[in-house]
């Protein structure tokens, strides 16, 4: 094997891995686990709402994620989709995210749109972590 070879077949396992993260977020939001979605966070973590409002750490996110998410009031499907990833280092990258929350009565025009930022960090384990993250909310004019 190449070294360009096995570079891109490591791209290819952390993009995967990247990938099931955000697939894991996804589940976590429908199911309503706290516990499930903030396994997915770096202990140092920073992580600000769709509504600004800033978290830092893991201890501050685990109080405001116990306290909303197992009442969040969605009655749709919620879905999340890795539309871009880039490596600032081997071990960073930034994640665009496209999160829809779909209309229960499947009529589009009532979905609503969130375009989040997740830089996550790989870990010395393999593991990818949520580290710096960012939910902003998408405004239709």
């Amino acid at each position: 094997m190449t070294t360009e070879t096995a570079h891109t077949a490591a791209a290819q396992s952390d993009l995967r891995a990247i990938a099931e993260v955000v697939a894991t977020v996804e589940r976590t939001q429908r199911a309503k686990d706290p516990d499930g979605f903030l396994g997915l966070f770096h202990p140092d973590a920073l992580w600000t709402t769709g509504h600004g409002k800033v978290l830092i750490g893991l201890d501050a996110i685990a109080e405001f994620t116990r306290a909303v998410l197992p009442d969040a009031t969605w009655d749709g499907d919620v879905t999340y989709e890795v539309v871009h990833t880039q490596f600032l280092r081997p071990d960073v990258a930034a994640v665009k995210v496209r999160q829809v929350y779909h209309s229960p009565q499947g009529d589009t025009e009532d979905d609503t749109e969130g375009a989040p930022l997740y830089v996550m960090t790989r870990q010395d384990d393999g593991r990818w972590l949520l580290h710096a993250c960012q939910n902003t909310e998408v405004h239709v004019d």
